[in-house]
C-alpha cells in the first residue's frame, strides 16, 4: 500500500516539473519584429491625449477673403451662403391724380348700357308716354331709386319738349347735363384727414361681412401714402381669421406701421392703441378697420358705436367711411341707413363698381343718406380704388 502511495506522489511531481518547463518555453518565445519606423502617410494622424503639448502654430501667410473659395455641393458646384431676410421693399403708389381717367374703359364696359339705353329711348323721333316709360324702367333698373328717377325724367321731358329738334349730339350733351346734376357735383369729395387739433386725422371703416372692407382700407392706406401722408393702420378687426395680418401686409407694402392685438381681443381697446400710437409718432393719418357687421345683429353694431366712443377720447373722428358692394344693388340702401343710425357717415366708398351694370347706386345711395361717394374699387389691383369724379362717371356711362 505504502508503495502505491509513493508512486502516485512521484508521478504528481514528474508532471508538475514538466509543466513548469513547458510554461516557461513559451514566455521565452521570441516577440515579433518592430515594424518599419518609416511612417505611414496614408494613416490618419494620431489623436492627442491629455496633457500633450499643442503643435507650434506654423508662420503661413493668412488668405484674403477673396482668396477664400465657397464650399463646394456633392456635384462640385459651389453652395450659396443663405443670406439673412432683408426688410420688404416699399412700394412707391400711383398718385392718385387722374386714377379715374386712367380706369374710365373699365367702367365704361360694365356702365355702357346705361347710357347707351338711355340715349337710344331719348333719341325715337316720337317720345310719347310709353317711351318714356321705358327710360324710368331702364333708370330704375340700374338702381338710380325711386325719388332720382322720377325727378330726372321729368327734367329731361322739360328739356327735349322745349329743345324740339334733337340731334344725337345735343341729346348726348343733354343727359349729360342732367346726370351730373342728380350725381350732386358741389360734394366735398376729399376724404377728410385734417384734424382741426394737434393730432393725426382719424378715419374709421365701417361696412357688413364681405364688401371687401379690410382690402379697401389697405387701399386707401396707399391713396393717402402716394398724397404723401404718414400712416398708421388700426386692425381692430379681430373676428376674422387672418385679418389683421392682411391689413398688415397692406401696411408693410407701402411702409405704414400696423397696431394689432390678439385674435378675438377687444376691437376699441386696439382703436384706441392704434390713435394713441399714431399722436405719439407723429402721423397724419390714422386708419381703424372695423369687424365686418350684418347690419340685422344690434350687438354687434352697438359695438361699433363703442369703438367710435372709444377712439373719440382722443380726438373726434375725421371721417367715418362707410364700404358698400356696388353688386348689391337696392340691400346696399338698407345697410346704409342702419350704419347711419349708429355712427355718422362722412362718406361712402363703393366696391366692385366695374363688377356690375347697376352704377345708378351711386346716385341713389348719394340721396339716400346726403353724403357723397368720395372713393370708387374698379378691379382687383392694389391701386384700382380711385377718388370718385362726378365728370369722368358720366364721361363713361355714355361714352364719346
Amino acid at each position: 500500500m505504502e508503495t502505491i502511495i509513493l508512486a502516485v506522489v512521484i508521478a504528481v511531481i514528474v508532471l508538475g516539473v514538466l509543466g513548469g518547463l513547458v510554461v516557461g518555453s513559451r514566455r521565452k518565445k521570441p516577440l515579433p519584429p518592430a515594424p518599419p519606423t518609416t511612417p505611414d502617410l496614408t494613416a490618419p494622424p494620431a489623436e492627442p491625449h491629455v496633457g500633450d503639448e499643442a503643435e507650434t502654430p506654423r508662420d503661413e501667410p493668412r488668405r484674403t477673403i477673396e482668396e477664400v473659395d465657397l464650399p463646394e455641393g456633392a456635384d462640385g458646384t459651389s453652395v450659396a451662403v443663405e443670406e439673412p431676410p432683408s426688410a420688404p421693399e416699399i412700394e412707391v403708389p400711383e398718385p392718385t391724380a387722374g386714377r379715374l381717367v386712367r380706369l374710365r374703359a373699365r367702367l365704361s364696359r360694365s356702365q355702357n348700357a346705361l347710357g347707351k339705353g338711355l340715349l337710344t329711348l331719348l333719341a325715337r323721333e316720337h317720345l310719347d308716354d310709353d317711351t318714356w316709360e321705358e327710360i324710368e324702367d331702364t333708370l330704375l333698373t340700374a338702381d338710380v331709386g325711386v325719388q332720382p328717377t322720377q325727378d330726372l325724367v321729368e327734367r329731361l321731358r322739360e328739356r327735349v319738349r322745349v329743345l324740339g329738334t334733337r340731334t344725337p349730339e345735343e341729346l348726348r350733351g343733354l343727359l349729360r347735363e342732367e346726370l351730373l346734376k342728380i350725381l350732386e357735383p358741389g360734394f366735398d369729395r376729399a376724404v377728410n384727414t385734417d384734424s382741426p387739433l394737434d393730432t393725426p386725422g382719424i378715419v374709421m371703416v365701417v361696412g357688413v361681412n364681405g364688401t371687401g372692407k379690410t382690402t379697401t382700407t389697405g387701399k386707401l392706406a396707399r391713396v393717402l401714402v402716394a398724397d404723401g401722408k404718414n400712416v398708421v393702420l388700426g386692425a381692430a378687426d379681430t373676428f376674422r381669421a387672418a385679418a389683421a395680418d392682411q391689413l398688415q401686409t397692406w401696411g408693410d407694402r407701402v411702409g405704414a406701421r400696423t397696431v394689432r392685438g390678439p385674435e378675438g381681443g377687444d376691437p376699441a381697446s386696439i382703436a384706441f392703441d392704434a390713435v394713441k400710437e399714431g399722436i405719439e409718432a407723429g402721423a397724419d393719418v390714422v386708419l381703424i378697420d372695423t369687424a365686418g357687421r350684418l347690419h340685422t345683429k344690434t350687438g354687434l353694431m352697438d359695438e361699433l358705436g363703442k369703438i367710435k366712443r372709444v377712439v373719440e377720447k382722443h380726438a373726434p373722428l375725421d371721417e367715418v367711411l362707410l364700404v358698400l358692394d356696388a353688386t348689391t344693388g337696392q340691400n346696399g340702401l338698407v345697410q346704409a341707413r342702419v350704419f347711419a343710425e349708429v355712427v355718422d357717415i362722412t362718406g361712402i366708398v363703393l366696391t366692385k363698381l366695374d363688377g356690375t351694370a347697376k352704377g345708378g347706386i351711386v346716385i341713389a345711395v348719394q340721396r339716400e343718406l346726403g353724403v357723397p361717394v368720395k372713393l370708387i374699387g374698379l378691379g382687383e389691383g392694389a391701386d384700382d380704388l380711385a377718388p370718385f369724379e362726378p365728370e369722368a362717371f358720366v364721361d363713361a356711362l355714355i361714352g364719346d
